[in-house]
């Protein structure tokens, strides 16, 4: 079913891209290879529409091979069942399936942008257009009035209007990166004048905010100790100006200052949330109304939930573009060096033993503080995946080498000589379908194999740039303030699952391609 599936689903992704570039609109992640020419200027425009192009010859060609019947063999078949009735790594899949389905649909689920906003009884989509809808196009005023609408504040305001007027936010409302999240408060519980958070004595600043949309606008802030007042307190009017101060003392009042307009007792009577303590990033996880960042947030003001999402997506587009790629240069070669033997085999495997004893590191290092800033902002993930590139296809030379050599013995290749069978037709008709096992066996490892050095390079400030959400960034985020562990927590939870359920897949793949079970030759 997957595989009748693939080619429909690749001839829809490609007309709409293209259809998207052509009416400048912004589907998901058909998107990517447009956006990725407007990013570096030397490969647009035509790298979108060559991409569109292949993706639908792609489309076509699996239309036509899978669709009028099953066109696998007998071994390939009882290979696939077998992988089925391993039921840890075929459930394994199935997540990985949802979780590529889910990271494709982008800025449907998560972004700061509004999927559908309704104004005046006429609809708009920002999501999805190149345009940057402005605070006036939706009846802004004042200084916001030019800037990029603020969707999620116009959603608020929509509902206290209480009009026709709607905001549709994707389900998760904040940006991976650039979304910056300043403050979010959680509550205190005051009775009888003593403040307790949970069932402990509350020591620390408690504040009394205007707005709890926007906790860093404070009216009152205290300082407390064992549940009362003790220590210096301040005030602020609307605006952000401190009118007012005092000193307290044991619970009680020493003095006081008051350099505002018109009578203290007004402005301590304003109205105010009630005490609450205001978290400024990395802040911890919440979930009330306003403030719904499940996971926290990470020291830059990001939430954690779209960062982890970013990192998800990274990963997936990484691998997509990684692995075709060195699997193309590594088996290509592999198969050369065991088919010819030769000068041509001594000559690339010295080339091999002088690229693989090259420090990687130090390549990296060195690239990441030379390129301009201005160029890793825009191709950063691409630089990474090219060095990786570089280092990685060799590895796969030395074992599709050593398949080539056995099968090239066989009866089955002298015979196809004996026939008049080109070179060409032997190896990719005859020798390559032989040694496939070794290549979809090797594939999830390899996938696990990118996510970790994608991860451990971010951790070390050699991978990509802040532009980017990854999970090796979060990991050395949540160490760098042991204090807020739900960062060190969540992206190190993330990256052990996908690892596990990439290594099931792998071992699954593993036994049910086991030549020992099913095999042309008994």
């Amino acid at each position: 079913m997957f595989f009748k599936l693939s080619g429909p689903l690749l001839i829809l992704a490609a007309l709409l891209g293209g259809l998207g570039e052509a009416c400048k609109l912004e589907f998901p992640t058909v998107r990517f290879p447009f956006t990725l020419g407007r990013e570096i200027s030397w490969l647009s425009p035509w790298f979108g529409w060559l991409f569109m192009v292949l993706m639908l010859g792609a489309g076509i060609w699996c239309c036509r091979r899978f669709w009028p019947g099953d066109h696998f063999t007998p071994i390939t078949r009882r290979r696939i069942e077998r992988f089925k009735s391993i039921k840890r790594g075929y459930i394994s899949l199935v997540i990985v399936s949802v979780l590529a389905i889910v990271a494709g649909l982008d800025h449907v689920i998560v972004g700061k942008e509004a999927l559908a906003v309704r104004y005046q009884g006429e609809w708009s989509f920002p999501a999805f257009t190149r345009n940057v809808e402005k605070g006036v196009d939706y009846g802004v005023e004042g200084d916001k009035a030019e800037a990029p609408a603020d969707f999620r504040q116009l959603k608020k305001d929509f509902l206290k209007a209480d009009g026709n007027d709607r905001v549709i936010m994707p389900l998760i409302g904040f940006a991976p990166t650039g979304d910056t999240v300043d403050a979010v408060s959680t509550g205190l519980e005051e009775q009888k004048g003593v403040v307790r958070k949970g069932n402990e004595l509350f020591s620390g600043l408690g504040s009394k905010i205007y707005d709890l949309d926007n906790p860093a606008r404070m009216h009152l802030r205290f300082r407390f100790r064992k549940g009362v007042k003790d220590g210096p307190a301040d005030g602020w009017d609307r605006e952000g100006n401190r009118v007012y101060g005092a000193i307290y003392q044991a619970g009680k009042m020493l003095e006081q200052t008051w350099n505002g307009q018109g009578e203290v007792e007004d402005f301590l009577g304003q109205q105010s949330s009630g005490l609450r303590v205001i978290h400024f990033a990395p802040s911890p996880p919440t979930a009330q109304p306003g403030q719904r960042h499940l996971l926290g947030t990470n020291s830059s003001g990001y939430d954690v939930v779209a960062y982890l999402f970013g990192g998800l997506q990274v990963n997936f587009k990484a691998a997509l573009v990684y692995i075709p790629l060195v699997y193309l240069l590594g088996v290509s070669i592999g198969l050369l060096m065991g088919f010819f033997g030769g000068w041509f085999d001594l000559i690339l495997q010295r080339i091999i033993e002088i690229l693989s004893n090259v420090p990687f590191l130090f390549v990296v290092m060195i690239t990441s503080q030379s390129v301009p800033e201005k160029l890793k902002e825009t191709a950063g993930l691409w630089m990474i995946l090219f060095i990786l590139l570089c280092f990685g296809w060799m590895g796969m030379t030395y074992l599709m080498r050593t398949s080539a050599l056995k099968e090239k013995q066989r009866d089955y290749i002298a015979a196809s000589r004996v026939i008049g069978a080109s070179t060409p037709r032997i190896l990719f008709r005859h020798l390559l379908p032989n040694s496939i096992a070794i290549i979809i066996t090797l594939v999830p490892f390899s996938v696990s194999s990118l996510v970790l050095a994608l991860t451990s390079l971010d951790y070390l400030g050699f991978g990509l740039p802040s532009a980017y959400a990854t999970w090796g960034q979060l990991l050395r985020d949540g160490l760098d303030n042991i204090a807020a562990p739900w960062l060190v927590t969540s992206a190190f939870l993330a990256l052990v699952v996908l690892l596990i359920l990439i290594t099931f897949i792998g071992e699954a793949v593993r036994e049910a391609f086991d030549p020992k079970k099913f095999s042309y030759y008994r």
